[in-house]
């Protein structure tokens, strides 16, 4: 039924704009409530005002259109969109209290299963946890309801009046449009904008670079800064890199949160230490890429690239120079994509959370049930238990995880007392400032220390007395409050070595793409290495002046999608605003004669960014690069993205599991493929993919499957089982014994397997031993028929 629209219809979707207005001044408050600043709490509600204007002015057509349509029905619409957008604003609150930072652009450079993984390890799920999202709602439906009752004693048009006012004071007073003071969606909205727009202005048109390569130099132009501090052995140096989560300069050294990390500050003195040093990204994606390839960013980070460009890093050089090359963590090495840029450079091994095995434990579960995997000190430790005493050099790449959320590691309760007493040893002012941070530096003393036992135990190692240490953080962990944004991106950087003929401190600027250009020349100079005509490094290399300077152009990526920051000489570009940078890498406001300047730079090399990666233009020959695992065809393609529209990795795998079990096996095995090329570990998909090829009697390829299967996920159960029964039908039985034997080794205490072996051996005629297995089974499961009719099989 059509209605006439009447002013007094309009009233009630003012209400309700003003009732979401107030909602948000209300999670403003809450926002800040812990470190109240009046002025910063103004510039919010400035930008709630402002926000909610637009907001109410965007959606009013809708509004009407359905009141035409019928009435009431177009302020029910309202309220609930409205209500949809309290509930987002509640989570984006609750993320920015969570990381002290507002969500943008990062969102979109995280698949779901990533995300989810992050937020949960970031919360503890509970009753609480989910309270304000049924709170804060209601309240929104209340405050309608408030206005509907007693609107009729408001003053409409001032109360119109107030609201503009204050919305329009938020384009009048600059210091309200910062990222800190911006309402969460409003910055949300438009940060994503405008990472569409960089990506759009960057891509645009066709690029004229002076040559095709533009990132190619000749090799003698990155100078060896190293030498001169290192006593040269003849035989190759073993290279370990230590890369520790979330170590930002605050934590360590002179940082503004000192007194946590003991044995690292100790270290400076021994080491060769960057005190103005920053990472290129500001969380742990970008760090592989740029330490060890000097690699540009792409769109959402170059690990989320598909295919990667060609490309050489640290990791493909030293290989084909004779070394082998390792990685070791604790968590999933898929997450991030980390194993995929790992295998497509040649890496010869990869332990992460799939091999650790028996004999390690992993951090407890938070109250969400969730756990990265395993802690610092078991990453070390299995880390030295790999190690083989070969005269063949290493690289040995390190990745710690327990200084992130939800910091629980082992012995807690011993490192929180050692915090309480550090803590005693403060002022009255850090005290009340730290306090809330006591999990985190018990968790860095934790992580400290695990370092340092890694240190003293690879010192009684042959190789020790011939092997550079280098030791850095990924970025600076987010949940301690920084001071700025270019404070994000700072973490201490050491080389140390029993080599080290001396030491020095630099307070020149350098950043981890400068670290791999150096390390190479250092080692092509003063070593028995395959000479480089060309590099393509984006850095230029370490800079070893003793006093404050900067002589590097260093773009920071500061998530995913969002390359906002930017290091120019003695400049720092954030957001648009230009900042001058002390000796002590603080940050002032600088003169805006410098703007157009840096910001001209700075667009020249988000094209260069884009060209780079999207041309696959970095190099041309790259030193030990594998293609991806599998390729498509335009119509392979096109099937994968009709069967996979709308569903997460793990969805996939479910519906290639029913193709398979529908016999619709050629597509099954196309969907597992797909999965593989980003997610190579997933052990269950590449089984699946192996029982498929042996239900179709392609044996050969079916072994080779479930054989990387055992190699990449030693510990996985099923793919054993499977193996088995291809030998089995291949009548290899000895083999079908070896591999059970292996199983049984890695301490897969399976029944199924234990069956299977049991036949295996009883094939080859080995009653002893069949009889020994299957007697094992009864005692545990005396009322199985299977396994009693086989035991009576064996007796006759």
């Amino acid at each position: 039924m059509k209605t006439k629209f009447t002013y007094k219809k309009s009233l009630e979707y003012i209400y309700a704009t003003v009732s979401l207005i107030l909602i948000f001044c209300l999670l403003s408050f809450i926002d800040v409530f812990k470190n109240f600043e009046l002025l910063s709490f103004i510039y919010k509600v400035f930008n709630d005002f402002f926000t909610g204007i637009l907001l109410g002015i965007l959606f009013f057509p809708l509004y009407l259109g359905l009141e035409y349509i019928k009435n009431t029905i177009g302020i029910l619409v309202i309220r609930i969109l409205f209500s949809s957008i309290v509930l987002i604003q509640v989570g984006l609150t609750g993320y920015s209290l969570t990381t002290h930072i507002n969500l943008g652009a990062d969102l979109l450079g995280y698949s779901l299963s990533d995300m989810y993984t992050t937020v949960s390890a970031s919360l503890s799920l509970s009753l609480l946890t989910f309270l304000p999202f049924v709170v804060i709602p209601a309240m929104y439906w209340g405050l309608n309801w408030l206005f509907h009752l007693f609107g009729h004693k408001i003053n409409t048009k001032i109360l119109l009046l107030v609201v503009f006012f204050f919305g329009s004071l938020n384009l009048l007073i600059a210091n309200s449009n910062k990222t800190a003071s911006q309402n969460k969606l409003n910055f949300l909205l438009s940060d994503i904008l405008r990472a569409k727009n960089d990506i759009a202005l960057a891509s645009q048109g066709d690029f004229s670079f002076k040559k095709e390569y533009p990132l190619e130099r000749a090799s003698e132009e990155t100078k060896d800064v190293l030498a001169s501090f290192f006593n040269i052995q003849k035989e190759k140096p073993n290279v370990v890199f230590i890369i520790v989560e979330g170590l930002g300069s605050d934590f360590t050294n002179n940082g503004d949160y000192k007194g946590f990390t003991p044995y690292l500050d100790a270290l400076v003195s021994k080491s060769l230490y960057w005190e103005n040093f920053v990472s290129n990204a500001g969380r742990t994606f970008g760090a592989l890429p740029s330490l060890i390839g000097s690699l540009p960013f792409g769109e959402n980070g170059f690990m989320e690239l598909n295919p990667l460009p060609k490309h050489n890093s640290l990791i493909s050089i030293l290989k084909s120079n004779g070394y082998t090359t390792n990685y070791f963590c604790g968590d999933d090495s898929s997450f991030d994509k980390k194993s995929n840029f790992l295998e497509y450079n040649g890496i010869d091994k990869i332990v992460d959370i799939d091999k650790f095995g028996p004999g390690y434990t992993k951090t407890k579960k938070n109250a969400g049930g969730f756990s990265w995997g395993y802690p610092d000190a078991e990453i070390f430790r299995k880390t030295l238990s790999e190690l083989k005493d070969t005269k063949q050099p290493r690289l040995d790449i390190i990745m710690t995880l327990t200084n992130h959320e939800p910091f629980n590691f082992p012995s807690k309760k011993a490192y929180l007392e050692k915090v309480e007493r550090i803590l005693e040893t403060k002022s009255y002012f850090e005290k009340d400032k730290w306090n809330d941070y006591k999990d985190i530096f018990a968790c860095l003393l934790y992580t400290d220390n695990a370092i340092q036992n890694f240190m003293q135990a690879y010192a009684k190692r042959p190789e020790y007395a011939n092997t550079i240490f280098i030791i850095t953080g990924d970025h600076r962990l987010i949940p301690v409050p920084q001071k700025d944004n270019l404070s994000r991106f700072h973490v201490p950087f050491y080389i140390y070595s029993p080599m080290l003929k001396k030491t020095a401190t630099f307070k020149s600027i350098s950043s981890h793409s400068d670290v791999t250009p150096s390390l190479i020349s250092f080692l092509t100079n003063n070593y028995e290495f395959n000479p480089l005509e060309k590099t393509t490094w984006l850095g230029q290399g370490l800079d070893t002046v003793r006093e404050f300077r900067n002589i590097h152009s260093i773009p920071l990526m500061r998530y995913k999608g969002s390359i906002n920051d930017y290091i120019y000489k003695d400049y720092f570009y954030s957001d648009g605003t230009v900042f001058k940078i002390d000796e002590n890498l603080n940050l002032s406001e600088a003169n805006n004669d410098m703007t157009e300047t840096i910001s001209n730079f700075f667009t020249d090399f988000k094209k260069l960014n884009a060209y780079l990666t999207t041309k696959n233009k970095i190099t041309k020959a790259a030193t030990s690069f594998k293609k991806p695992a599998y390729t498509f065809t335009a119509e392979e393609f096109l099937t994968i993205k009709k069967l996979t529209k709308g569903l997460n990795r793990d969805q996939v795998f479910f519906l290639a599991r029913e193709l398979a079990f529908t016999k619709e096996r050629e597509k099954a095995r196309l969907l597992c493929d797909y999965i593989l090329n980003e997610l190579p570990n997933y052990g269950e998909v590449r089984t699946l993919k192996g029982r498929t090829l042996a239900w179709d009697g392609d044996y050969k390829n079916a072994e080779k499957e479930l054989l990387e299967v055992i190699n990449r996920t030693p510990f996985y159960s099923d793919a054993y089982l499977a193996l088995m029964d291809v030998y089995w039908w291949l009548g290899q039985n000895n083999k079908g014994v070896a591999i059970g034997k292996l199983a049984l080794g890695n301490q897969i205490n399976d029944a199924e397997l234990g069956y299977k072996l049991a036949q295996a051996y009883y094939r080859i005629h080995n009653l002893k031993n069949s009889n020994t297995l299957i007697d094992s089974l009864l005692i545990l499961y005396p009322k199985n028929k299977e396994y009693s009719n086989f035991k009576k099989n064996l007796k006759k």
